[in-house]
């Protein structure tokens, strides 16, 4: 892979002289690297990220719910990562405090500048150049994504997370819609999304599955931590995805799984299996061929794999810290 790289950047000394573009290259190149920097100790822990808009005033209900999901996140043992800017960012990294908080500020000529609550925060505030590199940060490093209410650039965030998983760039992570009891903010947004893009064909059905609905920040962070219960981490292949466990599931309950989620699989059947994590560890896993356009329903199958009754075990009831896992 290195030496691939390298013919990469070779070719283009070739093709592109021109300064532009190599301030472009080398831009990108040291977004990635110093990210890489920042990250590489912080593999064992799962992160939340959390997306809301940089104007929301701290009288806003949306402030303290962001500051109160960010303290519940570390007291569950997750690490919170927000876009280090104001308003419900600086709401998350204030609840999360210094030691927790990781900040992905992005240079803009106005609105964002790194709050206080993380600015200070050494090697924890990385400052990216684009807003590809930041994108891909966010999601190659999350294990969760909540949203609160925001403008275009948490829109933009929500969209690129669906479409990323949707398309399986990214293995399934839980998405968090969240806002307090009454709002309505993403409910007429999911009305419009099942009415508009799913009543036309545009979606599948299956993908609201995809999407959260929480009205608290102890819902919210409730509902993450059941999303990682017994689902442990996926490995997504071209055609296969195995699925590994925090247990194994019995013989019983994976021929139940294969009786229900019998439409999913389109080749043979769910097998118990075995397979290693990314830090070397054997663990249960679930094994098969999909059609990668079902994701939804692959939402489903993780939702009734977590639900199951299992015997008691630590791995069940810690879901804060995770293997290091590949992302898109």
């Amino acid at each position: 892979m290195i030496e691939r790289s390298l013919v990469s950047l070779l070719q283009l000394c070739r093709s592109e002289p021109g300064y532009d573009e190599w301030r472009l290259i080398s831009g990108a190149l040291s977004d990635i690297s110093e990210a890489m920097e920042v990250f590489h100790p912080r593999r064992s822990s799962r992160k939340i990220t959390v997306f809301g808009s940089a104007r929301t005033d701290i009288r806003d209900p949306c402030y303290a719910m962001a500051e109160e999901l960010a303290t519940l996140a570390v007291a569950a043992g997750f690490e919170v990562m927000t876009g280090a800017g104001g308003g419900i960012m600086e709401a998350a990294n204030q609840g999360a405090g210094c030691e927790h908080s990781i900040g992905l500020n992005v240079d803009l000529p106005f609105e964002q500048h790194p709050n206080r609550y993380v600015s200070n925060c050494a090697g924890r505030l990385l400052h990216f150049r684009y807003f590809f590199t930041r994108k891909l940060f966010f999601l190659r490093e999350s294990d969760a994504v909540v949203v609160l209410p925001g403008g275009f650039g948490t829109l933009d965030e929500l969209f690129e997370s669906l479409t990323l998983i949707q398309t399986g760039r990214t293995p399934p992570i839980p998405l968090v819609l969240l806002a307090p009891e009454g709002d309505t903010f993403w409910e007429g947004w999911q009305r419009d999304l099942h009415q508009g893009l799913a009543a036309r064909g545009l979606i599948s059905a299956e993908d609201g599955d995809l999407l959260i609905g929480a009205h608290s920040a102890q819902e919210a962070v409730e509902r993450i931590c059941r999303f990682y219960r017994v689902f442990h981490a996926a490995n997504l292949g071209h055609d296969r995805i195995e699925l590994l466990l925090n247990t194994p599931i019995t013989e019983a309950q994976l021929d139940a799984m294969n009786q229900v989620f019998d439409d999913l699989v389109d080749e043979g059947v769910i097998q118990a299996s075995e397979a290693c994590d990314d830090a070397g560890m054997l663990r249960p896993c679930l094994r098969f061929h999909f059609d990668k356009r079902r994701i939804g329903r692959l939402y489903q199958l993780l939702d009734y794999l977590n639900g199951l009754e299992l015997p008691p075990c630590e791995a069940l009831e810690h879901p804060g810290e995770r293997t290091t896992g590949q992302r898109a």
